[in-house]
């Protein structure tokens, strides 16, 4: 009997090992075949995701750059506004010029101070020459031109300036109550006195100021 049971265990244990074979050729085909089927789905998957990353991704540097696409520029804006990316003009038609002086009378030996401002009665900012190449100090008397900034002036220059919304540049002139004539041709006769008014009047471009009135003793 010892020796049945021995063989029988054998029997068992061969059995056993018989049962645990290699998978064959056909298996293996088909496993190979399915993985590659996934890898494929895998690598559309994240082509796709790549592809439409790159895509928001340039969006969002263009944006960033200030430098949308019409068509985005376009609907992000509401219709009659300006797009965020454009750089609104001031209308020059509201920058403004007056003329004033530091008093109404002055005695024998004051010089008047001829004050030109301008001032930017718009929304926004606006950029103005305000350079000596644009303005003119100019004091008459009725019909008589008795000076001019211009006449003598050495240099001309060019000051462009940003004026905030409401805000103003004055530009200030010590006027020496003296005479000039275009082209700084020399002169003796000088304003007359004894109460007479005189007229000051700032220029600046194409833009006149309202007269100025004031009296000289």
């Amino acid at each position: 009997m010892g020796r049945e049971g021995n063989s029988s265990s054998r029997g068992k244990a061969g059995s056993g090992a018989s049962a645990v074979r290699k998978p064959s050729a056909a298996v293996y085909r088909r496993r190979r075949l399915f993985l590659g089927g996934v890898l494929l789905a895998v690598a559309a998957m994240v082509a796709g995701g790549m592809a439409a990353g790159g895509v928001f991704d340039g969006r969002e540097q263009v944006s960033s750059a200030g430098q949308a696409a019409p068509s985005a520029t376009a609907s992000s804006s509401p219709a009659g506004t300006p797009s965020p990316t454009s750089t609104p003009s001031c209308d020059q038609k509201l920058v403004t010029v007056t003329a004033a002086t530091d008093k109404a009378a002055y005695g024998p030996d004051e010089k008047p101070l001829l004050t030109l401002k301008v001032t930017n009665g718009g929304k926004i900012p606006c950029k103005v020459n305000i350079g000596t190449s644009q303005m003119e100090f100019l004091v008459t008397s009725g019909e008589d031109r008795i000076f001019s900034s211009r006449d003598c002036q050495a240099r001309s220059e060019d000051l462009i300036k940003e004026i905030a919304p409401g805000a103003s540049e004055t530009a200030n002139f010590p006027w020496s109550r003296n005479r000039t004539v275009e082209g700084c041709r020399a002169i003796d006769a000088k304003p007359g006195a004894g109460g007479a008014y005189y007229v000051f009047t700032a220029k600046l471009g194409a833009k006149t100021s309202p007269k100025a009135v004031f009296q000289l003793h």
